[in-house]
């Protein structure tokens, strides 16, 4: 991962262009590199560039802890973490009250039963953060009892842990915002602004209430994008189940993840950008914005600044980069093979090329390990064009 700091800039023109540029050539022969955007403005709030005990970091491909409401003049991400999630079904909700409302959208009706569904999930996540802290220290002998986890070395044997867990964050989650806004007026975000609008107020209506108990329960409530790695197939196999088969969103073998443009819409990298970067600073809990190249990132390092450029501009906190990464077992060459290897003349009938594709955070040189919705979605991914 690289890490976009403060004295690093842009472009050429700016004061240490060079240190951005060599970066830049070095993170293209990466693997899928990853970027973290420290001074987007939802981040840069919390970095301290003259302390040496604050970071800007995500674990995983989204998760991140930033505020603290407990600790708000050391809010450190170190000795911290997310103690639990729970992803809401967002499509369910726009199937009953968008297509299953023939008239028209009850909206109104789908927020108040948006509210129900984040106030259940809050007693969850309360009700397992009880049965978290009535642990003891045995219980994590390394996490707490070597004093890794934050205020956790002043803590003796018999103590409740409440005064170590209460600077982690309980996250909601949710999945298919997309499927939902097709529910409930017939066009997702990446094809109307309409849609882009609702689906905004949507998510900004889960992070007002995740603040919203933040402050009455005086713990770290927040919202996460859900990676969806099995929940993908899994929702939308129940609602299949129950509704058919509803074009745009009961029709493919996944829902997809958190506020994501669709995988198999044909957008261009600067739009879907540009969609999904205002849905960043909503998600406090973690987030992540892809983009899927159709070439070798290290034959063409302007476009690679160029897309690393946008998500600096538009506002993404968290960015990764997808590209298709083949190699040739045989003679070692790494690049994009199609049927025949470029350096050896090889071809897969010879013998199987291992091709590289990164599957929600993993990287992968076969599918077999994944369930049927994630080959599902990986075999309907668009390439994103400039």
């Amino acid at each position: 991962m690289f890490k976009v700091k403060d004295g690093v800039n842009y472009y050429p023109d700016d004061p240490n262009y060079d240190l951005f540029d060599y970066a830049m050539e070095v993170s293209a022969k990466r693997l899928f590199p990853n970027f973290s955007f420290i001074d987007a403005p939802f981040n840069k709030q919390y970095y301290k560039p003259n302390r040496h005990d604050t970071e800007i970091t995500y674990m995983g491909c989204r998760t991140r802890v930033m505020s603290d409401i407990n600790d708000p003049e050391n809010e450190v991400v170190t000795g911290r973490g997310n103690l639990s999630f729970t992803s809401i079904n967002l499509v369910r909700l726009g199937i009953e009250y968008g297509i299953l409302n023939h008239e028209k959208p009850d909206i109104e009706g789908f927020f108040t039963a948006l509210d129900e569904r984040m106030e259940l999930v809050k007693d969850q996540l309360l009700a397992r953060y009880e049965i978290q802290i009535n642990k003891s220290i045995s219980n994590f002998k390394f996490l707490l009892g070597q004093g890794v986890w934050k205020n956790s070395d002043k803590l003796k044997p018999g103590d409740n842990l409440h005064e170590a867990l209460k600077h982690g964050s309980l996250a909601f989650g949710f999945i298919g915002l997309a499927e939902c806004l097709k529910a409930l007026i017939g066009k997702h975000h990446g094809e109307s602004e309409e849609a882009q609008e609702l689906g905004l107020q949507i998510v900004e209506f889960m992070r007002d209430k995740a603040d919203e108990y933040t402050e009455e329960y005086h713990l770290n409530f927040s919202l996460i994008g859900t990676p969806a790695e099995g929940l993908s197939g899994r929702f939308v196999a129940i609602d299949h189940s129950i509704y058919g088969e509803i074009e745009g969103v009961t029709d493919r073998e996944y829902y997809t993840n958190s506020f994501h443009v669709p995988v198999y819409y044909d957008i261009s990298i600067e739009d879907k950008i540009k969609r999904e970067a205002p849905y960043h600073a909503l998600t406090n809990g973690g987030h992540i914005t892809y983009v899927e190249l159709d070439g070798d990132t290290r034959q063409n390092h302007e476009a690679f600044k160029e897309v690393v450029r946008m998500m600096h501009d538009y506002g993404i906190g968290y960015g990764a980069i997808n590209h298709p990464v083949d190699r040739d077992p045989a003679c070692g060459y790494t690049g994009i093979i199609d049927d025949e290897c470029p350096q050896c003349g090889r071809t897969e009938d010879d013998g199987q090329f291992e091709r590289i594709r990164r599957i929600t955070g993993y990287l992968v040189g076969t599918l077999d390990r994944f369930n049927d919705a994630k080959k599902a979605e990986e075999h309907d991914r668009v390439k994103h064009n400039l």
